[in-house]
């Protein structure tokens, strides 16, 4: 028996859905450097489409006072201001606001890094969007930060989880599955670390464009598997992963640029962002079988017509994705 149409209509709809916002959340950037007694150097960093920057502003403690006027322009998909400031007594417990956050779906990481080598991090949400300065924050604390970082931008990230997805449509057997999982978690690993230390890199909008399409990809090789005619993407699923894995690594390494990757934090941030990403890509694994299961439990739905449905929703929204993404290059 077929399933009711609402229920294989959900998750393609939740795919079209995400189409539109996939890697849309960015946070915002506020990068503070002591250079000498009480003296700050700040860059602010803003998510922007064109011209158009998300409203938002960064608001320092009370004893803060501005030497200059800020240099203010637009890099890439980004809003900057760079700007010194004097401040009495220093930040400790000063309080920094991000104004204009309360009204978004975003957040904002603030870095503080003071002139003795102390440094502190702080994620400022839409319903907390203020920080309070220590002075100081212990390595776990930071890294804590950086772990909560990656697991969200996975989470949120729908094009790399859609990937995911599909890979798990396309595998029947568990120990292969687990196996395809790692090598995709390996294989974008090594791009991630490399690109992110600096040893090689490419342009992040035709990584995106050809992310999309590996998704299409795999969303097609759904489409035409067969009960008795085994494809090589079925037999060996893990090569896709790794392959396509090492260009995804590349789509994170680029979220963690633009989330400000601090060069003196590098390894720590790096791993532990990593593993916040691993930590969120297994949530999703463990709540895609939760519902598979459950599906089989409750309605008893015709698996492979289940599949192919959402084969297609996969597919189309890699086509929703890739247009827009292509398109850009020429912007």
């Amino acid at each position: 028996m077929r399933p009711p149409c609402a229920l294989l209509a959900l998750p393609i709809l939740l795919l079209l859905g995400a189409s539109a916002i996939a890697h849309e959340v960015r946070p915002a950037y506020l990068d503070i450097r002591e250079t000498a007694h009480d003296t700050f150097a700040v860059l602010w960093k803003v998510p922007a489409q064109g011209r158009m920057r998300l409203a938002l502003d960064a608001h320092l403690p009370k004893q803060c006072i501005e030497r200059a006027t800020p240099m203010r322009w637009f890099e890439g998909s980004a809003y900057l201001e760079r700007w010194t400031v004097d401040c009495a007594g220093g930040l400790r417990n000063g309080t920094i606001v991000i104004d204009g956050l309360k009204a978004t779906l975003t957040e904002a990481l603030v870095r503080i890094e003071y002139e003795n080598g102390d440094t502190e991090v702080g994620r400022l949400m839409p319903e907390a969007p203020s920080f309070t300065a220590a002075g100081a924050q212990t390595r776990l604390e930071v890294a804590r930060t950086y772990f909560l970082l990656g697991i969200e931008h996975i989470l949120l990230g729908f094009d790399h989880l859609i990937f995911v997805l599909a890979l798990m449509l396309l595998i029947h057997d568990r120990w292969m599955l687990f196996n395809t999982i790692t090598a995709f978690t390996v294989a974008h690993s090594i791009t991630l670390a490399g690109a992110s230390l600096g040893y090689f890199s490419l342009p992040q909008k035709p990584v995106e464009a050809t992310i999309a399409l590996s998704i299409a990809f795999v969303a097609s090789e759904l489409l035409k598997a067969r009960p008795n005619e085994a494809r090589l993407s079925e037999t060996y699923p893990w090569v896709v992963a790794f392959a396509f894995g090492l260009l995804h690594g590349f789509g994170f390494s680029g979220a963690l640029k633009e989330i400000g990757l601090p060069q003196s934090d590098v390894p720590l941030s790096l791993l532990t962002f990593n593993l916040g990403v691993e930590a969120g890509q297994i949530i999703f694994v463990a709540a895609a079988l939760a519902v598979a299961w459950a599906g089989r439990a409750v309605v008893g739905y015709h698996a492979a017509f289940a599949r192919r449905a959402i084969a297609y929703g996969i597919g189309t929204s890699a086509m929703l994705w890739f247009i827009p993404r292509i398109a850009s290059l020429a912007a």
